[in-house]
Order: C-alpha cells, then structure tokens, then sequence
C-alpha cells in the first residue's frame, strides 16, 4: 500500500499545480493505506512536499483537493496550509486556505493532531517537530490575521478559536484516559505545553472556561481523571508555570475543586509553590476574596500542604506587623493581606494554634501599634479587626481584645472571613417551597422531632388565646412627641454669667444650660463678646466635659467658631499662638484646626445684610381639620384645575437672588494663616509635627490647604500661595501618606486661588520643579489618592502651559 502512495506521488511529480487525475490518485493511495501513521519517513515526506505544491500554487487545483488535506496525515495537511498563509498570496488562496483551515478545525482533525503528537513524544526528532507544531497551533489566529492581512474568518478570532482548542484537549484527554484504563502508556506532554503557552500569551479565559467545568466533573470520583489533571500540570514547563497556576486558581469554583485538579503540584514544584505562596500574596494584591479563599483553602485541604499554610501566615503576618510596610504600601495592598491572614486564621487548627501561640501574639501588638500609629482611619480600622480576630482565636477562654470602630459593611465582610463557609454538599437553608423534599432528605429520628415542634406551634396559640384577651396591647398610647422637658434650672442671660458658670459652679445643670447657650448669646451680644474673646476662647479650648451632656462636642465647637467669628483678629492670633504652645493635649491642637476652618469658612461666605429677596413670599400657613375625606387635598385640586385653565405664552424660571455682601475672610487671611506655616520644623518637648506627631501634621496641611482655597481674591493670596509652595516642597518626601495627600491637596489649591498672571510673574520656576514632583507621583507614588491628586494638579496646570513655555528663563 505504500509502495502504491509513492509511485501515485511519482506520477503526480513536483509541478505546481497537480492535476485532478494526480489529486484523486493520491486519495485512493491514501484509502487504500489505511492508517496514515503508518506510513514511512520516506512516504511522509513526498506527501508534504505534494501538500504544500498545491496549497502554494499560482493556481486553484483542479478536482477534490480540499478533501485531500482532511485525509491526509493531520500534521502534514495543517503545515502546508499554514505555511501558504506566510507565502505570496495568488488571490485564489485568499478565501480558500482560510476554508480549508475551518474545515479541518470543524470536522476535529486539530484534535487528531494532537493526540498524534501525544503517541509520538518518544520518537527521535520529535522535540524539535513539536516546539514546530506547538508554535503554530497556539498561534494560528496570528497566522491567519498577518496572512490575510486583517481579514480573518470569525472562526479565527481568538475568541473563537482558543475554545475550540480547549475542546480538541478535552478530546484527547478523554483518548488517553481510555488508553490507560485499556493498560497503554501514554503522554500528555504535548498538552500540557499547549497549557501553558496559551495562557502565557494571556488565553487563560477561553480555554480554561472550558477545560475546568469538564475536568471538575470528570474528578469527582475517578482517580485515573484526577492522576491525568495532576500529570497535565505538572507537565506545564515553569517559564509558563505561573500563567497555568493563576489560571486554575481564578478559575476554580472551589477550594476543593482546585485540590482535585492540582494535586499536591505546589510541593513537588518550586515555581508553583513560589507563584502560589509568595507571588499571589505579598507581590500582588489585585485578586477577589474568593480568589483568596480558593488559594489559602487549597493549601488547608492536605497534610503536606497544611506546612506551607502556616509558612504563608506566619510571613503575612510579619508583613502587617512592619512598619514600614503600613507607611509606604497602598491601601488595597494591606486590605488584601489583612484578608488573606484572616483567611489563614479560620483554616488554623488547635493544635497548630497552640505551637504558634507566642508567635502570633508578637505579631499581633506589633503589628496593632503601627496601624493604629496610621493617620489614614481605614488602615487603623484594619489593624483593630485583624488584632481582634487574631485575639478571638489565641484567647479562646480568657478576655480579648476590643476597639470601637463603625461596623459597615466592609468590618462586617472582614470578619466573616474568620468563618469558614459551608461545605459545598450542605444547604444553609432552603425556601418555603422545598419544605417538603427537605422532609424527604432528613433521618427518622430529626423528622419525628420537626412534627412535634410543629405540633407544639399549632397548639400554643390555643394555650395563650386567654391570656391575649387580658392584655393590654389594645390601648393606644398618648403622643408625646410634642411634649418638653420641664428644666428646673433657667439658662444664662448674659456672657458674664456663662463664664462664672463655666469656670467655677459646681452646679451641673446650670453648667449644662450654659454650655448649650452660649452659642446663641455671643451671636446675639457681639459687642459684649468682643470684650471677653480671648479669655472666652481659652475657656473653651480647656473646657472639658463634666456631664453626659449629648453633643458637648459639637456645642463646644459652634461656641468656639462664634467667638472667633465676633472678634476674629485677637482670637486667632490667641489660638495660633496657641497650637504651637507646650502642655496641650493632640486632641486640643486639632480642634484648634477645625474651628480656624470652620470660622474661616463662614467668614470668607457672603451674607445679605437682610436684603436677600425671595421668589414667593411666605404666606402663614392655615390648617384645616380635616372633616371629609373629599376635603382633605382641596389645595391640591384647586391649584390643578387653574394651572389646566391658565394660558401662559412664556414662562420663565422663577430664580432666588443669592445673597451678596463683603467678604470678611479678606482682611483676615493672613492672621489664620501664615501663624500656622512658621513654627512647623521646631519641635517641643511635647509636640513634633516632623517625628511621631504626623497625624496632627496631616491636619494642619489639609487645614492649610483649605485657608488657601478660602482666600481666593484677598489681597494676601499670592504671599499665601508662595509661603505655601515652599511649605510643600519642603515636605513633598513624608512618608506618611495622609500628609501627602495633604501637600497635593495645597497645590490644588494654589492653583484654583492664585491668579495665573502672579503665578508666572512670581514662581514660574517653583510651578516647573512642581510639575516634574507630580509626574513622579503619578508614576511612583503607591497610594492610590496621591496618584488621583497629582493627576488633578497635572490636568489644572495644563491651562498655565503655554504661558509657562513662553515665559522669560
């Protein structure tokens, strides 16, 4: 038989274009061959060199050719067709090699390849045929597309295609694992290397969205399919390990189904154990939490693996207990690791938290102080959850550690994850309608104890329905919502009387009545406020709370604001003066910032002197009882019945005048301002804004920027804007990143206030260094609100581009 394919290729000769009597001649001689892979060296390679004679033509070939690629050996048909596609192009073989290619990949022969490819792993010369084939199955799509210039059948569009492919590997699977149960040796080699270079040039979706529902399956409860699942990855070379790994871990549904389908490959191969336990969890931190709990769950599920478990927690905890790590990591990066250690800590057994107990207590007040030490609220958050967890688990009977924080619904998915879910096989409850099958499903002994507690529900109200009759929910109680506390202790008239309450009685309820009205009095009595401001203030900024008075806080700030705002010159040269000062507490320095906000905010807002006009005047409102239901909304359908009756040629929008008046901040500016700017790099022996005190530092430069922005159109704003810019260089390097977020937010603010014809008059070389600072930030900078800042700042300068490029050097 393959004397007749020879002397059949023999007569065909090696011209280009064959004829139909050569073409069907060489059919037959393959028919009557039987089994291509029988056929020798010698055969094999008269037959690719006819192959790609008429798939290279200058001319369509006469008769059946196409039928002749698709049963023809299937490693000779796809390279002489793929190698037409790098060939000059007649323009017949535009449509018809591309046709040919989809009728092979349609009627399976790509799935022929393969598997031929499989059997012949131990031939010699097969290794440098394979790198060949594998290169030009992976990247058919990209032969297609450069051959047909961009025209490609939708049949090689990756899309398309890569699940294909990943139905040709199912299919070899399924022939191998018929060969070993049949006691056959066989390779998946060869597969696994199509694995991992599809998914290093990035296919892990196509063809794993179509490998892993199969393979979860087929694992279920056949071990020879778990041993193949097992051999195919650890067959994947490890220049493409880690695409594989990612993929089957993202892709999984479970833990389980991941440990079905990787075996124990992280501690038979270094580069998998490497992506899994170092990569995934120090290096990135852009994966889901039910990445997560597939990843860290795999590694609880075995023995051998469980080692590898406690290595991973024991370094993710000493990375949320470094210092370093909490100052220069983005916020992200430190969720992710406090999820993946919570993770750890529900998987943790008692035994293995008894032999680590010590450890873990380390980490954790290590680890709690430099969160809490953060100026950013959600990393201190973070570190509070994780000590509590870690405590809950190493004080299982003594006390544990609490903190107050707000529970939303980011504390309440962080703590969750300290409890491990259900079993995939257990339904945490079932509805209404399935009541029934769950009866079906539940032992005889559990059945008989629902009937009787649903009997004893039935009978119950029975048994009560006396003693409802005797209750006394039938009343209506009496509304009280108008209702007022009756006060034994009159509130004080005038400011004097407030100070000698605040300052020296004894009497808390004449102390609360002069708390609550001292906002008011100095409102309405500015010219008796101004002559006690600052002794005022001071009273204020020492005032501490002596009853459980609700809203102390804010009363006492609303009173410190209206002082500063009757008499703003001396008060805020006091507080300044002030912020500065030895023997104050953090707490009080802060408030100081607020209430110079605050004060400068309400000044720097315009007010209408009682000449705001409105739109309508306020008619006095009469109500009517309502004595019918029909005349309950008789306003409602009066009005109606006028506006469908009313004809209306124009109709404009009935507008309020906004009030207007004198910006008071524009006298003042610089008396809230430039105070605070020059006494930041002296440290006290109680405060230092430049060592451990950077939270307060934090405060005073968003306080700064905020003054800055008010200040817009005052006389003093340029003078601001420059003492600012040399305020935010000095400090562009803080490794705390609530202070450089602080510095960006001031340059914004330099930019919306300072006008642009003073910014390129005054600072047109500060605004170039400060640009090139921001596109570092941008770059480099790993928070993420520092990034968004300096891009803001960046988009604000491009409108002062031009005129800086023109400017004189």
């Amino acid at each position: 038989m393959a004397a007749a394919l020879e002397s059949a290729l023999q007569a065909a000769g090696a011209g280009p274009c064959p004829g139909a009597e050569a073409v069907g001649a060489v059919r037959a001689a393959l028919a009557a061959a039987g089994d291509p892979a029988a056929l020798g060296e010698r055969e094999r390679a008269r037959l690719g060199a006819f192959l790609r004679n008429l798939a290279a033509g200058p001319e369509e070939p006469a008769g059946p050719w196409r039928s002749l690629f698709l049963e023809s050996p299937p490693d000779l048909a796809f390279c002489a067709l793929t190698d037409s596609l790098a060939a000059p192009r007649p323009g017949w073989r535009l449509p018809a090699v591309p046709e040919v290619l989809e009728q092979f990949l349609r009627q399976g022969r790509l799935a022929a390849l393969i598997c031929e490819l499989c059997q012949q792993h131990s031939r010699p010369g097969s290794a440098e045929r394979h790198d060949a084939l594998l290169g030009r199955i992976v990247c058919l799509p990209d032969l297609v597309g450069n051959g047909l210039q961009g025209r490609s059948p939708a049949a090689f569009f990756p899309q398309r295609y890569f699940p294909v492919l990943g139905g040709a590997v199912l299919q070899v699977l399924h022939n191998v694992s018929a060969s070993l149960r049949g006691g056959l040796d066989c390779s998946v080699s060869f597969i696994s290397h199509i694995l991992g270079k599809v998914c290093v040039h990035g296919r892990q979706k196509e063809i794993l969205s179509v490998l892993v529902p199969h393979l979860t399956d087929l694992t279920k409860s056949d071990c020879i399919w778990q041993r193949i699942c097992w051999r195919l990855v650890e067959c994947v070379p490890d220049r493409w390990m880690e695409a594989v790994v990612l993929g089957f871990v993202q892709r999984a549904p479970g833990a389980d189904v991941l440990s079905r389908l990787l075996g124990n490959l992280v501690v038979k191969n270094k580069k998998a154990q490497f992506v899994v336990t170092q990569k995934m969890l120090l290096l990135q931190y852009g994966y889901t939490t039910a990445v997560l709990q597939n990843l860290l769950g795999y590694l609880a599920l075995d023995g051998l693996r469980r080692a590898l478990l406690i290595k991973v927690l024991q370094e993710l905890l000493e990375t949320w207990s470094s210092s370093s790590a909490v100052k220069h990591s983005p916020l992200e990066q430190q969720q992710y690791i406090s999820k993946a250690i919570l993770i750890c800590l529900s998987h943790l057994k008692e035994p293995e938290i008894e032999s680590c107990r010590q450890e873990l207590l380390t980490s954790m007040m290590e680890g709690v102080k430099c969160h809490l030490d953060s100026s950013l609220p959600q990393i201190r958050r973070l570190g509070m959850i994780v000590a509590e967890s870690i405590s809950s688990k190493i004080n299982t009977d003594g006390p544990i550690l609490t903190f107050q924080y707000e529970e939303d619904d980011e504390a309440r998915e962080l703590k969750s994850l300290l409890v491990q879910a259900a079993p995939l096989g257990v339904l945490p409850g079932l509805p209404d309608n399935e009541n029934e099958n769950a009866d079906a499903a539940l032992p005889p002994v559990l059945e008989s104890n629902r009937k009787s507690t649903t009997a004893t529900t039935h009978v119950m109200p029975d048994e009560e329905s006396d003693a409802e009759l005797d209750s006394d929910d039938d009343l209506i109680p009496y509304d009280m919502s108008e209702d007022k506390e009756l006060k034994k202790t009159k509130a004080p008239v005038y400011i004097r009387d407030c100070i000698e309450v605040l300052t020296g009685s004894e009497d808390l309820d004449k102390w609360e009545e002069a708390v609550k009205a001292l906002e008011s009095l100095v409102r309405k009595n500015p010219v008796a406020a101004r002559e006690v401001s600052v002794e005022l203030a001071k009273i204020l900024l020492h005032l501490e709370e002596k009853t459980c008075l609700e809203g102390f806080a804010e009363l006492r700030q609303k009173a410190q604001v209206a002082v500063l705002t009757t008499d703003p010159i001396p008060v805020a040269q006091y507080l300044t003066s002030q912020f500065y000062s030895l023997n104050y507490s953090l707490r009080q320095r802060m408030d100081i910032l607020d209430v110079l906000v605050l004060a400068a905010r309400e000044l720097s807002c315009p007010k209408g002197h009682g000449k705001t006009k409105h739109s309508g005047a306020q008619n006095p409102c009469i109500q009517f009882l309502p004595e019918s239901g029909s005349s309950k909304d008789w306003r409602r359908i009066v009005d109606e019945r006028i506006k469908s009756k009313t004809r209306r040629f124009a109709k404009g929008q009935s507008q309020v005048e906004q009030p207007s008046g004198p910006n008071e901040f524009n006298s003042l500016a610089g008396h809230f301002f430039f105070p605070l700017i020059q006494n930041f790099d002296r440290p006290l022996s109680t405060f230092d804004l430049l060592g451990e005190d950077h939270f307060v530092l934090g405060r005073l430069v968003h306080t700064l920027a905020v003054l800055m922005y008010l200040a817009v159109n005052t006389m003093a704003v340029t003078a601001m804007g420059k003492a600012l810019l040399e305020f935010v260089w000095a400090l562009r390097f803080h490794t705390d990143s609530y202070v450089r977020q602080g510095l960006l937010s001031c340059v914004s603010s330099i930019l919306l206030s300072v006008p642009a014809e003073r910014l390129l008059q005054d600072v047109t070389e500060e605004l170039l260094e400060t640009r090139s600072w921001l596109e570092d930030v941008v770059e480099k900078d790993p928070d993420g609100d520092c990034r968004r800042l300096a891009l803001q700042n960046l988009l604000l300068m491009e409108n002062l581009k031009k005129k800086l490029e023109t400017a004189p050097s």
